[in-house]
């Protein structure tokens, strides 16, 4: 079980600079065809004027972030029985080619359940100081609530 004292604890902020292979990749492996993210010559004449990720490009630069909390000594989860529960997004603005991402992370609690731990996390970022996504990660830790 996580102490009590952890809840509520922030982590220090992640910094990712987007860049446009990675976003290639990422279109490519999740089969993204629209043009703003995959056409140069037609997201230049569109809304922001070059290539932006797609919405889920989130789990991009928000895992480093992720690894930080499921690994902080605090709270000593125990990673070999994580189930993956829920994940949930709020996206506020695109990111693009060559911003420079910035998250933060906070657990937002923890309980036990039928033996197993569930932790509730909330991950924010933002590019130049505007929230571009919001992220919420609930984990299962089987056996973890002893």
């Amino acid at each position: 079980m996580i102490d009590p004292k952890f809840i509520g604890k922030t982590y220090p902020p992640r910094r990712y600079v987007v860049g446009i292979e990675k976003i290639k990749e990422y279109t490519f492996a999740t089969d993204e065809r629209h043009p703003l993210c995959t056409k140069p010559e037609v997201a230049k004449d569109g809304p922001y004027g070059e290539i932006v990720a797609p919405p889920m490009f989130a789990v991009v630069y928000q895992k480093q972030m992720m690894g930080d909390m499921l690994l902080d000594k605090d709270l000593s989860l125990n990673v070999m029985m994580l189930v993956h529960g829920e994940q949930e997004f709020i996206f506020h603005k695109l990111v693009k080619h060559n911003d420079e991402v910035i998250t933060t992370g906070k657990l937002l609690g923890a309980e036990a359940k039928k033996g197993n731990l569930i932790v509730k996390f909330e991950l924010d970022s933002s590019v130049d100081g505007e929230p571009v996504t919001t992220g919420f990660f609930t984990v299962l830790i089987r056996g973890g609530a002893s």
